[in-house]
């Protein structure tokens, strides 16, 4: 059995990234139930709405979920508690160091992987005991890592460094990258633009709907001094770019970016003032479909490039 599915207790190694205000129980239930793992997106919600969808993930699935847990929370010893209390039985942390929590949370008998960028945070998440890692790539969404290493070479360094399994990020959207990433090295992939296109995200339909306008190109990575961050090309973010014409200093770029940004754009579909927070392969999605789709298509092209990889010669 593949190492990924097994240490999950899931049919395929398929993960739905924990993207913020786009992951509720609807979409990690979808995911689960489909055979997946499921994540809720804890670093966008508060602990009463963290515990709301919990309760609701063990009413619409039997099946293993998990909570993305950012390191950087302000409110990490509620969610923690409420993920103990309701035996959440797996927890992907990310944003930080894994050293303070893994032992406590492998003590509760949940199962740990913590998201990297490079291969020795990857080294230093297997001796703090995580029992898998997510290797990062440049081209994902969201907050990234410093290092700008792209997926097709960060996976094979981080599986050539550690001997935990390794999940595959970055790029992924499909078949064809999934079976390339463990041809690498990974043992299973997580997707999380791809995920946001579904009819059980909670992502806005702007956000939805721009993200299917998006060409090559426009997603850029940018905010290094704060925070590395892949946004899609808006309204704020040409913002960004003409205070950084205008020489804005760390706390002029702090001061533009506010609060509430990520929630104005991807959960109230403000897409002049939000946060657009995409990976590169939303040039890629071309529409909206269930998550159960999402994985059926995944698997039935992995085993397509299979087939084809196998009649390559030269």
């Amino acid at each position: 059995m593949n190492s990924v599915s097994q240490l999950f207790g899931i049919k395929f190694p398929i993960i739905q990234g924990g993207m913020i205000w786009c992951t509720g129980a609807n979409l990690v239930s979808a995911v689960s139930n489909a055979g997946g793992l499921g994540l809720l997106g804890a670093g966008s919600m508060y602990p009463d709405q963290l515990e709301e969808e919990i309760k609701n993930c063990l009413k619409l699935t039997d099946k293993p979920f998990g909570v993305n847990l950012p390191l950087l929370y302000p409110n990490i010893e509620e969610h923690l508690n409420l993920i103990e209390k309701y035996r959440v039985p797996i927890v992907f942390t990310s944003a930080g160091s894994p050293k303070k929590y893994t032992e406590r949370l492998k003590a509760s008998g949940i199962k740990v992987a913590h998201v990297v960028s490079s291969s020795a945070f990857a080294l230093k998440s297997q001796e703090a005991g995580v029992d898998a890692v997510v290797a990062e790539g440049f081209e994902a969404g969201g907050h990234n890592g410093r290092e700008e290493t792209t997926t097709l070479c960060l996976i094979p360094s981080v599986a050539e460094t550690v001997s935990i399994p390794v999940i595959a990020a970055g790029g992924i959207s499909c078949g064809k990258s999934m079976l390339a990433a463990m041809s690498l090295g990974a043992q299973g992939v997580q997707m999380g633009s791809r995920f946001v296109m579904t009819h059980e995200s909670a992502a806005h339909e702007n956000f939805k709907n721009a993200i299917l306008q998006a060409k090559e190109g426009d997603t850029k990575l940018t905010l290094h001094e704060i925070t590395p961050v892949r946004l899609l090309n808006s309204t704020f973010y040409k913002a960004v770019l003409h205070a950084y014409d205008s020489g804005a200093s760390i706390d002029e770029l702090k001061e533009l970016l506010g609060r509430g940004r990520a929630k104005k754009g991807m959960s109230l579909g403000d897409l002049e003032e939000g946060e657009l927070e995409i990976g590169q392969v939303s040039a890629r999605i071309k529409g909206v479909i269930s998550a159960r789709e999402v994985i059926e298509q995944t698997i039935g092209e992995f085993h397509e490039a299979q087939k084809r990889v196998g009649n390559i010669s030269f």
